[in-house]
């Protein structure tokens, strides 16, 4: 049997698709081209039959076809000039009578990766898009994003682009959805497809036609349309009403971004719509899909922070399984503990504590520290839990305990004796830094409550020779310095023990330079080291920090449905960081494609004004959308610009707009921390409001190497959730001001997200 791969297979091969015996017997001749395919799938070089498989493609056999293009599109790289051939007769393909092999020669037509194949492309896709099949209708709206794609740079035919919005009323359902997706593709660089009242109505018209995946498309464009009236309004609502009851978790999800979005002027019905996903939200907690429950649990603890204790009723739902991975147990825990109140702390408790004991020690310390931040609001309950747990003797949870006993003597005084009790005999059994730096921590900052806590640190003492962890060793030294204040007896003796193996013994320049700092410390007096020492032993005000306060809804509804709740607003921003952004770009009224490719979809006899929405973070005076540029990272800043205010604002007022755009913001202002972190990128603050003031406003100015000038304006008005940014520039450079706005962009989602 010849090899594989070989020489010889392929002789064999190229001699049967040759043999007119073989051509004849259309079992056969399918064999062999079958035989061919599979050799490919195995990683066989099979460039060398491309002429004899494209000559088995002038078949009526509509299989055969299919796999004769499977090997065209994958081989026609390697084989550009014989990749001719097969062009031609796919041409003819496109003018068969079965509407199968149409579509498939148009599929594959659009499939060819090879230079100069879009010139063939033109004439069978525009007779696509009017074929009376619409399996051929559908290949062909792809087809034409797969061809602009291919022209690169060039300027979009707008002929196109009006076919493609006539076939937006299509009666095919799925060409309905390929076109949007078409549009968004083609007009990328412009903003993507336009939703106007005409279209909105259509799609909306067209929901009951459209499969689940069309359906949660089509949701998603709606989001740029924005209706006119509240009559408008509240019919669109209506019309959406049935889809939070569909079967599918995508269109429920997207249905009630729509409404979150559109609703975002009345609370009362964002309220409602969210009390109505729950059902939804709920079922697919417990969904066999990993995958999919892991995202509804995302976006069950993003409502909670708008509506605290939405949830408490069904917070059964929330017990973990055995079989679920460790990611989505953690998930769990974590709305379990915002779901705890007086009537289910007990059976809450009572589930995390069974956690605690799980063979994974990473979901038992978890469910230890989510015991301990239930603790801050139900004390007793949960220190007798974490008490009982010491008692296991288990290094893992004893550490943990440990850690989340330190956390609450600090945040929670009044469970600092019942702390205290429980602490000795803990040394024995911790054995990483995290536990030790704990435990040190307490036996220094309480050690006049806890009777052995000279003799437990006069240990660590003798062993600090072999201690591995410098944070150990310099946690010890001020957990001793401060007991030497409350119990100096005791304490003088290691106390200097431990001063002079630091300083005289110790490799770590950390540790000896703190060693070092409290020698010195000492000799200055008593006085000066408890002035020094003697902070605050807790601070209850800080357990504030770590509570989610209540949000409004418009804070995060532009992120529902999407990997921002996923992620997390902070990583979200940094993963898309470097992505282009599409900010609108305002230049002199010109005649763009936009406006013409609407005209078809207009309502006969009503030639209304065109509304564009391009995004709904975008301002409504854009005109333009600055197209993305590949080279977006190239912009230098300087680091120091010299610009007076006066300059600034003469500057200003002579520069026409250059971008508009708008973030979403939620909470108050820091301007410390904004101008800090613009500073970071060379973007030099002129003048900011100070904190709490209404409206808040603030003047920024950068400039790159090249000369070129920018000068914002950012604007936080007091009811409003967006903040208004406004550039402009001194030199009409699109691919400066793209990267200018990127950079300006992620510092300021990255600082809305840390102060959110």
């Amino acid at each position: 049997m010849p090899y594989l791969g070989g020489e010889e297979a392929q002789r064999e091969l190229r001699r049967a698709l040759s043999n007119p015996h073989v051509q004849a017997d259309p079992a056969r001749y399918r064999g062999a081209v079958l035989r061919v395919i599979r050799l490919m799938a195995q990683g066989a070089d099979v460039s060398g039959l491309f002429p004899e498989m494209v000559k088995a493609g002038a078949v009526s056999d509509v299989v055969q076809k299919k796999l004769v293009s499977f090997y065209v599109r994958a081989q026609a790289p390697r084989q550009p000039q014989l990749a001719l051939l097969a062009v031609n007769s796919l041409r003819k393909d496109c003018a068969h009578p079965s509407p199968a092999v149409r579509g498939l020669a148009l599929r594959t037509m659009c499939g060819l990766r090879m230079p100069g194949i879009q010139e063939y492309l033109q004439q069978p896709i525009v007779s696509g898009l009017r074929d009376k099949a619409s399996y051929v209708r559908r290949a062909a709206v792809l087809g034409c994003a797969k061809m602009v794609k291919l022209q690169g740079d060039c300027e979009v035919d707008g002929a196109l682009v009006n076919e493609l919005y006539s076939l937006l009323r299509d009666q095919d359902p799925i060409v309905v959805v390929n076109c949007l997706r078409a549009l968004e593709e083609i007009l990328k660089k412009e903003g993507g497809v336009v939703i106007n009242k005409p279209i909105a109505h259509h799609l909306l018209n067209r929901m009951p036609d459209l499969d689940q995946w069309g359906q949660s498309e089509v949701l998603t464009f709606l989001l740029r349309y924005r209706p006119r009236s509240e009559e408008e309004l509240f019919d669109i609502l209506n019309l959406l009403d049935g889809y939070l009851k569909s079967s599918s978790p995508s269109v429920v999800m997207a249905a009630t971004k729509l409404f979150l979005v559109l609703a975002r002027e009345y609370p009362d019905v964002q309220a409602d719509v969210l009390v109505r996903v729950k059902g939804p939200l709920l079922s697919a907690c417990t969904s066999e899909s990993r995958e999919l429950c892991f995202t509804a649990l995302c976006h069950v603890r993003q409502i909670l922070r708008s509506l605290p204790g939405h949830f408490s009723s069904h917070y059964k739902k929330f017990f973990c399984s055995y079989s679920e991975p460790h990611y989505i147990k953690c998930q769990k825990m974590e709305v379990l503990c915002e779901l705890v109140n007086d009537e289910n702390v007990q059976q809450v408790l009572e589930e995390l504590k069974g956690y605690c004991t799980d063979v994974s020690v990473e979901l038992a310390q978890g469910a230890i520290f989510a015991i301990a931040n239930i603790a801050r609001t139900y004390t007793e309950q949960c220190v007798g839990i974490l008490t009982e747990l010491l008692g296991l003797q288990q290094e893992h949870i004893t550490s943990a305990v440990v850690r989340a006993f330190r956390d609450l003597a600090w945040l929670c005084p009044q469970c600092t004796d019942a702390v205290c009790q429980a602490l000795p005999g803990c040394e024995d059994t911790i054995q990483d830094s995290e536990g030790k730096q704990a435990l040190i921590w307490l036996l220094g900052t309480h050690g006049e409550k806890i009777p052995n806590a000279p003799y437990v640190l006069e240990d660590f003492v003798e062993n600090v020779k072999s201690e591995t962890f410098p944070a150990v060793k310099m946690e010890l030294l001020t957990a001793l310095v401060r007991l030497f204040l409350a119990r100096p007896a005791e304490c003088q003796d290691m106390l200097g023990r431990l001063l002079y193996y630091c300083i005289e013994e110790e490799l770590d320049m950390a540790v000896r330079d703190r060693g070092l700092f409290y020698y010195r410390l000492l000799q200055s007096g008593l006085e000066e080291v408890k002035r020094v020492l003697c902070s605050p032993k807790s601070d209850p005000s800080l357990g504030l920090l770590g509570d989610q306060t209540k949000q409004p809804v418009n804070a995060w509804a532009l992120e529902f449905n999407t990997l921002a709740t996923v992620y997390g607003r902070e990583r979200w921003a940094l993963a898309t960081a470097h992505q282009p952004v599409e900010p609108s770009y305002s230049c002199s009224p010109r005649a763009d494609s936009r406006s013409r490719d609407t005209e078809s979809l207009v309502s006969e006899g009503n030639k209304e004004v065109l509304e564009v929405h391009p995004d709904p973070l975008m301002s409504e005076g854009n005109k333009e959308v600055l197209k993305a540029h590949p080279d977006t990272g190239s912009l230098s800043l300087i680091p120091d610009v010299s610009l007076t205010a006066e300059q600034f604002e003469k500057t200003w007022l002579s520069l026409d707009m250059s971008c508009q755009l708008s973030l979403p913001w939620c909470g108050p202002v820091h301007p410390d921390t904004i101008q800090t972190a613009l500073h970071v990128v060379h973007i030099q603050t002129i003048a900011m409001s100070k904190a709490g003031a209404q409206p808040w406003k603030a003047y920024l100015s950068a400039q790159d190497d090249s000369g070129c000038l920018f000068l914002t304006e950012l604007l936080l008005e007091a009811a409003d959730s967006e903040l208004q940014v406004s550039v402009k520039q001194n030199e009409a450079k699109p691919e400066a001001l793209q990267a200018f706005i990127s950079a300006l962009r992620t510092v300021l989602e990255a600082v809305a997200g840390l102060e959110s």
